[in-house]
């Protein structure tokens, strides 16, 4: 009998076939990647690091381990890798754990202003395991305030500082966050999770002669499976030479058990990809659609993603924007904007992004046609303001769930999308 299971991953296929993805962290892995994800691999428990295991018969994934962490320093150009943590927050609480400790201070970007739930969000164990900190951007710039995150270390002292977006549509200079770090004589760690696909294709400044360690995402810009990585740099090494053993530990057996042994062998041969030359034109791709997407919305992107303002057409616009969006074939992400004038669960934003499309062979003309499709469906949103009594809004929200499924606009973009999306192949989606 057939799992009801594969009936679905068919429904699932269709949708990313004929959609138009561009949420910025998600990506299509390659063939490859996804036959040593659905590997033997899984049946293995490796608990430990290479060469230290708690269980037997492990020889084979010490050679695949130890590969994907010499492919993980050849590609960023650090002295030691991590390549067990199950994702990107884990990751991030293995380091904030190890170097900052509980109830420690941490220092790190807002959630509104464009930085990630585990720098210290209200909402994030991070932001009450530590006395965590938060700096933000300049309000009309969009840009990170060095002036704000200077005068906070130098108040707060913190143990380390985060420095990473996850919606910032802007490149990041590491060097006046080194000078901070070194001024007052805590660690510097990069979350790269978002950009590291443009870090090691030299599409955006490489923080690795600044920070001391390094987390990213496996999944984003460098399409690999779902997962994440912890890169110390020789600074790092410098500052501690025990570094790389502390946050070995941490991640295990501070945090996690065995590792996904067939995660780690998805990971080496994402690494492997991320190496060749054709990834770099890929990434430079990316850029371009991104540049030219943002300029198509009066945006602006130096990276892979552009954050998007609804402000001009009403209030809270941004779940609904994204829900008209969706019934169009054009899946984005609800987001806050600096200032968020609304709520963090109903923003005024939304943000967009090219790795996927990219991915699928897209170029510059074609983000001009997914742009002019996301500006007519805005036209459609326009004048659906979030009420701003809460009682109100269950009420709102389900009289404009029906009214935008009924909408004939929708639906005939909707069709033109699917057209159009079909045409461009899904690696791995027949």
């Amino acid at each position: 009998m057939t799992s009801k299971v594969f009936g679905l991953i068919k429904e699932e296929a269709d949708r990313q076939k004929y959609g138009l993805e561009m949420i910025p962290s998600e990506n299509y892995v390659s063939k490859d990647v996804l036959k040593a994800l659905g590997s033997i691999l899984t049946n293995k428990y490796s608990e430990g690091h290479p060469g230290a295991r708690y269980y037997g018969g492990n020889e084979v994934i010490d050679k695949i381990e130890r590969y994907a962490q010499s492919l993980a320093n050849k590609l960023f150009g650090t002295a030691h890798a991590i390549v067990q943590p199950h994702s990107g927050s884990p990751a991030n609480l293995a380091v904030a754990l190890e170097l900052a400790g509980p109830g420690g201070t941490t220092l790190g970007q807002s959630l509104t202003a464009g930085g990630h739930l585990t720098f210290g969000a209200a909402a994030s164990w991070t932001g009450r395991l530590f006395n965590a900190i938060q700096y933000g951007v300049d309000p009309k710039t969009w840009k990170i305030d060095l002036d704000e995150v200077r005068s906070l270390a130098k108040k707060h002292k913190p143990k380390f500082i985060w420095v990473g977006t996850t919606a910032y549509p802007f490149q990041i200079d590491y060097k006046p966050f080194a000078e901070i770090a070194d001024e007052v004589g805590c660690f510097l760690v990069a979350d790269t999770s978002h950009i590291s696909g443009l870090i090691v294709t030299g599409y955006h400044p490489s923080p690795v002669p600044y920070v001391h360690v390094i987390t990213t995402t496996t999944h984003k810009t460098l399409r690999g499976p779902r997962g994440a990585m912890i890169l110390i740099t020789k600074k790092g090494l410098d500052k501690d030479p025990e570094l790389a053993k502390r946050l070995e530990k941490s991640v295990m057996p501070g945090l996690q058990g065995g590792p996904h042994d067939h995660q780690t062998a998805a990971i080496a041969v994402m690494l492997e990809e991320a190496l060749r030359p054709s990834f770099k034109n890929y990434i430079g791709q990316v850029v371009k659609n991104a540049k030219m997407l943002a300029e198509e919305l009066g945006s602006v992107s130096e990276v892979h993603l552009v954050l998007l303002s609804l402000t001009h057409l009403g209030y809270g616009l941004g779940y609904q924007t994204q829900y008209a969006l969706e019934e169009a074939g054009i899946t984005v992400n609800k987001n806050t904007i600096p200032g968020e004038p609304a709520s963090a669960f109903y923003p005024s934003g939304i943000r967009l992004g090219s790795p996927a499309l990219t991915t699928r062979g897209i170029k510059e003309k074609d983000m001009v046609k997914i742009a002019s499709w996301i500006r007519k469906v805005l036209e459609e949103v326009k004048g659906h303001d979030l009420p701003k009594e809460q009682e109100k809004r269950k009420e709102f929200l389900k009289s404009y769930r029906q009214l935008v499924h009924n909408n004939k606009t929708l639906k005939d973009i909707r069709a033109e999308v699917e057209k159009f999306a079909g045409k461009f192949p899904v690696p791995a989606v027949q």
